[in-house]
């Protein structure tokens, strides 16, 4: 079947997914393709520089054509939406069997999480970064620091499929129980309502300034640099808002990563 330069991409779509043909399916590729180096470029500005872009951009690929076989043209929702976050899962796959974050970093964070856990439910409100360090014993220079370079490893991704049940195995990201104003009703959408459930909970629990960074970062795709000239402070201080509120809430819900810590 030919495919026609003049065909607008709804008919490619009506097309391909009528005939499978692979020629459709390249121009599908072709027209998203600019998906791909945005997810890739935003991730790889909080890795390590041996992270090559272009890496990123291969992994996305596969998530890209994994989204475009698997896509539903009946589904209210946007393929661009539902093409980002394949994308992104793709890249956060491929970086997490690299293993590329280093066991202290990982061993820090589980600390960190832990210890703000204890003394949220010790004190029954979210604990500074002052009463956190003294905990932990270290300070909160170093505190600060270590946020920093937890924030560089996937383990601080909202991305990351989180277990919430370990008897039943049942997943979820965290990124997916965020309010999107100008998202498709999602009660059609979702099957998980308790794991929606116990994690919206929890990002409501977040202290506002941690939630609004979230809500910043995630939905309306402000960069942390952005984001700080928004709320008056420094990028880094962003960034570190950003770590403590997902350590927070993996300390109160307890969630493990589905390929675990090492």
């Amino acid at each position: 079947m030919a495919v026609s330069p003049r065909d607008n991409t709804d008919e490619v779509w009506r097309r391909y997914k009528a005939t499978s043909d692979p020629r459709l399916r390249e121009r599908l590729i072709l027209t998203y393709a600019p998906l791909v180096k945005y997810v890739a470029g935003k991730i790889g500005t909080g890795l390590p520089q041996h992270v090559c872009e272009s890496d990123l951009i291969s992994y996305g690929l596969l998530g890209l054509i994994n989204a475009i076989d698997r896509y539903d043209l009946h589904r209210e929702i946007k393929f661009e939406t539902y093409a980002i976050a394949r994308i992104k899962g793709s890249i956060i796959d491929e970086l997490r069997s690299l293993d590329w974050v280093p066991r202290s970093v990982r061993s820090r964070a589980r600390e960190i999480e832990r210890t703000m856990d204890e003394l949220e439910k010790r004190l029954r409100r979210p604990p500074t970064d002052e009463e956190v360090a003294l905990e932990v014993g270290i300070t909160v220079e170093e505190f600060h620091d270590n946020l920093a370079a937890i924030s560089r490893a996937p383990v601080a991704a909202l991305d990351e499929l989180w277990t919430i049940s370990s008897a039943s195995g049942d997943a979820v990201s965290l990124i997916d129980t965020i309010e999107d104003p100008n998202a498709a009703d999602p009660t059609g959408e979702v099957s998980k309502g308790e794991m929606r459930a116990a994690l919206g909970e929890a990002v409501a629990r977040l202290p506002e300034r941690e939630k609004l960074v979230i809500t910043l970062y995630y939905y309306e795709e402000l960069t942390l640099r952005e984001i700080g000239e928004m709320l008056g402070v420094t990028e880094s201080r962003v960034s570190q808002l950003h770590t403590k509120a997902i350590l927070r809430m993996k300390g109160r819900l307890g969630g493990q990563f589905i390929q675990g810590d090492r």
